[in-house]
């Protein structure tokens, strides 16, 4: 199964606190620039174009959208390597 890939979106102007729960799982920062910035994971990219989608039926502008380094979860077959203190 692949990781989910984390997402960077950024708003001209700012999102009222009330929208947060449309994007569950991101955080929304308000940027002293005027924009707001969304950031999280994104399962998939039919997940990504409904969360467009969302965006767009807000009528927020949209500025960019980056994708940002995979997120890297821990793997149980294959353990970080044991130091040891000799």
């Amino acid at each position: 199964m692949d990781s989910p890939c984390r997402y960077e979106i950024r708003l001209k102007g700012h999102l009222a606190a009330r929208w947060a729960t449309r994007f569950d799982g991101m955080t929304l920062t308000s940027q002293d620039d005027g924009t707001t910035l969304i950031e999280g994971p994104v399962v998939d990219q039919a997940a990504l174009h409904g969360l467009l989608h969302t965006l767009r039926d807000i009528g927020v502008p949209l500025i960019s959208v980056t994708q940002l380094d995979p997120i890297v979860t821990p793997s149980f077959d294959n353990p970080p390597p044991k130091h040891s203190l000799t």
